[in-house]
């Protein structure tokens, strides 16, 4: 299997949270020049990527974000949609709805947005891939994370349509679905050991999963060791979904 991505260009959007930095970091290592999109600039600064600021729920900012891209690499042939927002916690009584929209605007409208921009270079360049973050939660459901497992879902769902309209033009286009992984996510549960001690049990392996992880799959995904690949979702979960 060749997992190289020597001569190719990618773009990462969340690329300052813990998964799209290793995302971003593990791209870079395998040969590829890496656009790493997010909306605080200082969260990306790597002598290695190109750091782009960009808020994905805008319209004018995504097509600038691969303009930029585009003119520093002369190409592009793999995006990962990576980029989503911190979601309040609460149910769909609770959850007013500017609140729904902003999540639904980052987590989905983002990955539309980055991807109609991006899929005509793709497409100049031969084909490629395209990569939709999404999660275990996008296909089951958990207390209080209504807008969250339901953007989830609705990419995953998203990249099938998606992969079914574009294979003529050698795109693929696929969903990594983690598990809970060791980020600053989970600082919501007041400590990373905490996060551990709650979440842990809830995986069959016993444990949270690393962003290193994550981004070795995203690495899988985004090369030709995938070449078979599109329209699936890929879970890396530790087993949360398995029972």
């Amino acid at each position: 299997m060749n997992d190289s991505l020597q001569g190719r260009a990618a773009i990462v959007t969340g690329a300052g949270g813990g998964i799209g930095r290793a995302i971003a970091r593990a791209f870079a290592h395998a040969g590829a020049k890496v656009a790493a999109v997010d909306l605080d600039i200082k969260r990306i600064s790597h002598e290695k990527w190109l750091g782009i600021t960009c808020d994905v729920s805008s319209e004018s900012d995504t097509r600038k974000a691969v303009e930029q891209a585009i003119k520093a690499f002369g190409g592009l042939h793999v995006l990962v949609n990576g980029a989503a927002m911190k979601d309040p916690s609460a149910t769909v009584v609770d959850l007013d709805l500017a609140a729904w929209n902003r999540v639904f605007a980052v987590n989905v409208a983002g990955a539309y947005l980055m991807s109609r921009w991006a899929i005509p270079h793709i497409a100049r360049a031969g084909g490629g891939s395209i990569i939709h973050i999404a999660s275990q939660l996008g296909t089951v459901g958990t207390p209080g994370r209504v807008a969250y497992c339901s953007t989830k879902g609705a990419l995953i769902t998203m990249a099938k349509a998606m992969a079914a309209d574009h294979a003529a033009q050698k795109i693929r286009v696929n969903t990594l679905s983690p598990g809970a992984v060791e980020t600053e996510r989970m600082l919501r549960f007041g400590s990373m050991e905490k996060a551990r001690e709650i979440l842990g049990p809830k995986h069959l392996l016993s444990r949270l999963g690393q962003p290193e992880e994550i981004a070795a799959a995203a690495l899988f995904l985004a090369s030709d060791a995938s070449s078979f690949m599109t329209g699936a979702d890929l879970r890396v979960d530790g087993g949360y979904n398995a029972v």
